[in-house]
Parts: structure tokens; C-alpha cells; sequence
């Protein structure tokens, strides 16, 4: 038998979810400039004509993640119960894992994007390149920490939104919109793991499902079935 939940622990999850959203998206789009999968040459210039805005932006980008991090923990401690808590928790746990990764990997990317500028003002271009090459190895350990992370959202937005639409806690279509992106976004990686724009607009997308998922729970509750014994 279920049972509507819309009280204060559902309007901290949706605002949650939607200050998520706003954080991520609004650091992404006000940064003077993005770096790719991985730092090259290029960006170190690029970064040194706005750093402090740069810095900024990637600070309220990279609260975003954590921000996101927090709607899931809020999410499941409403959720977490008989009969499908066993569903729940290790799909919302991993998108959170993969959203650390993901926040873990942006770090890397604030601290020696900032770093770098400094680093390599004024050498030249037989300097700047031996530069590179001290940093390629984290460079690339922090590219596949990007893929990973997506990956592991991907693994948990599926099984999330399983739940979602077997045990009809929200509506049918953010359950499916919570699958298919899970998809998606594990599908593109894994048979296209070296084209990085291909994977830019899930970004975007996932933005808009955190809006959806925040709208939703402020506006019609949590759907949930009474605890059994």
C-alpha cells in the first residue's frame, strides 16, 4: 500500500536537486574557457587571460558535483526502505560515486590549470612541452577518472531508474528519462571512449534531468509504499 511523502525532507531533496543543477550548469556556461578530456599547452594561455573568473567558475562548478552528491544521499534517506531500498541504494550509490569521481577529476582539472598558468608564463615553447610531459602521466590518470565517473553514473542511473518506474514514486516518464540517460551516458563511453564531444550534450541533459527530478519531488511528493516488517 503506498503512501505520498511531501513534507520537509522531500523539499530539501528537490531544492537540492535543483541548486545542483544551477551550480553545475551556471559554473559550466559563465567560465571563460573549458578544458577538454585532458589539459593540453593551449589551456594554460587561454586560462591566464581570466584566471581568478576561471577559478571562480570552476569552484561553483565543481559544488555542483557535491551539491548533486547531497540531493542523492537526501533522496535515499527518504527512500531508503522495504521493499525496494535493495534497488535504491546501490543505484543512487553509485551515481554518487561516479558524481566524487567526476568532482575528484574537476579538482584535478581547477588545481593545475591555475598552477600552470604560473608555471609556464614567460618559458618557452621547448620548456612548456618538457612541462607537459611531467604532467601527461596524472594527466591521463585523471581522463580515465572522467570516464570512469560516467560510467558509474551511467551503471547507477539505470538501476535508479528501475525503481523509479517499478514502484511509480514519481512519475513514469522521470523514471525512464532516468534509465535512458544511464544509457546513454555508459553506452557512449564504452563504444566511443576517445571522442570526447560526442559526450558533451549528456552533460547538459543531466542538468535538465536534475531540474526534473527537483521539480518533481517539490511538486507531487515521493510515491511510497508503507515499510513491511
Amino acid at each position: 500500500m503506498n503512501s505520498l511523502q511531501k513534507d520537509f525532507e522531500t523539499k530539501f531533496t528537490g531544492w537540492a536537486f535543483i541548486l545542483a543543477a544551477l551550480l553545475l550548469w551556471l559554473g559550466w556556461a559563465l567560465s571563460p574557457h573549458h578544458i577538454g578530456e585532458y589539459i593540453v599547452a593551449s589551456d594554460f594561455e587561454a586560462i591566464g587571460e581570466n584566471v581568478w573568473t576561471w577559478i571562480w567558475m570552476y569552484r561553483i562548478h565543481i559544488f555542483g558535483w557535491v551539491t548533486m552528491g547531497i540531493a542523492l544521499f537526501a533522496l535515499v534517506s527518504v527512500t531508503a526502505r522495504r521493499p525496494y531500498r535493495v534497488v535504491i541504494l546501490p543505484g543512487a550509490g553509485m551515481v554518487i560515486i561516479g558524481t566524487f569521481t567526476l568532482a575528484i577529476a574537476n579538482a584535478y582539472f581547477y588545481n593545475f590549470g591555475a598552477w600552470g598558468v604560473g608555471e609556464t608564463a614567460g618559458k618557452t615553447p621547448v620548456e612548456i612541452e618538457a612541462f607537459m610531459h611531467d604532467i601527461l602521466f596524472t594527466n591521463q590518470y585523471v581522463t580515465c577518472f572522467i570516464r570512469f565517473g560516467r560510467i558509474f553514473s551511467g551503471v547507477g542511473l539505470v538501476l535508479l531508474g528501475y525503481a523509479l518506474i517499478k514502484w511509480h514514486m514519481v512519475s513514469k516518464w522521470l523514471g525512464w528519462f532516468t534509465a535512458l540517460l544511464g544509457l546513454a551516458a555508459m553506452g557512449i563511453i564504452l563504444a566511443i571512449p576517445d571522442n570526447f564531444e560526442i559526450y558533451k550534450p549528456l552533460f547538459h541533459i543531466k542538468v535538465i534531468w536534475l531540474i526534473a527530478m527537483g521539480a518533481v519531488v517539490l511538486k507531487q511528493g515521493i510515491n511510497l509504499p508503507k515499510s513491511e516488517a
